[in-house]
């Protein structure tokens, strides 16, 4: 078979294991795979709704669970062809030679985010966890409506690197690439959480077939140890069109 390009766009706690693995699978398969990444929520130009609206066709789109089933919703995912890859738990972040903060039990995590000034987080799944249930569940919503930023387009270490932040929360795998940050993972059980990322096929993709071997790919126990290398939990489901 010929060379073949796919187009693939991803958001968020992925990003990472597909710039290693799409090269791998290029090796492997001798088609081409057209990487794009953008957040999946917001109106910046280069966010997925945004492409999307503008006309823009993926073959291939990774996103938050949450996100992949509302674009299935709106008709922009094919229905029926979810497939979790992997688990992102959340993590925190300050800047290395800093004091790093006590957020291992309830307590501890709500009295550090009211006596810190400036809180950076994700406009990613973990971001909006944090903003819509765990901060009105321990009532402190309002104080973190002053000092706490949702971060659209950028990772959030980067907005530690430049100063603009005292703390951040992001998905362990986004923190992991940011030099300079010391990442702080032992968050409270009661507010830990796992995000999964899933894979999806776009509606106007005219290469069902390679979509699905490039997803395939993805889920395998091949790629699970790239995925794990870059600070995700691999998931190996089954997939929906062999079931």
């Amino acid at each position: 078979m010929s060379n073949q390009t796919l187009s693939v766009i991803t958001s968020g706690a992925f990003a990472a294991a597909l710039k290693l693995l799409a090269p791998m699978y290029e090796k492997k398969s001798g088609h081409t795979v057209k990487l794009s990444f953008g957040s999946s929520m917001g109106s910046a130009p280069d966010s997925i709704p945004t492409r999307l609206s503008q006309g823009e066709v993926f073959d291939v789109l990774v996103l938050a669970g949450p996100a992949l089933d509302h674009f299935m919703l709106q008709g922009v995912i094919s229905s029926g062809s979810k497939v979790d890859l992997a688990g992102s738990k959340m993590a925190a972040a300050v800047r290395s030679g800093e004091p790093v903060p006590d957020l291992s039990n309830v307590d501890s995590f709500k009295h550090t985010l009211l006596h810190t000034a400036r809180i950076a987080y994700s406009a990613s799944a973990s971001g909006t966890y944090l903003s819509e249930e765990i901060f009105p569940r321990l009532g402190i919503a309002d104080q973190m409506a002053i000092s706490a930023k949702k971060i659209f387009g950028e990772r959030v270490g980067t907005i530690l690197m430049r100063h603009e932040t005292d703390l951040g929360f992001q998905q362990y795998s986004e923190l992991l690439p940011i030099a300079g940050i010391d990442i702080i993972r032992d968050l409270p059980p009661e507010i830990q959480k796992t995000f999964f990322f899933s894979a999806g096929i776009g509606v106007k993709s005219a290469q069902l077939s390679l979509a699905q071997e490039f997803i395939a790919y993805l889920a395998s126990e091949e790629a699970a140890p790239t995925v794990r290398e870059t600070g995700l939990d691999a998931v190996l489901s089954s997939l929906p069109w062999k079931s």
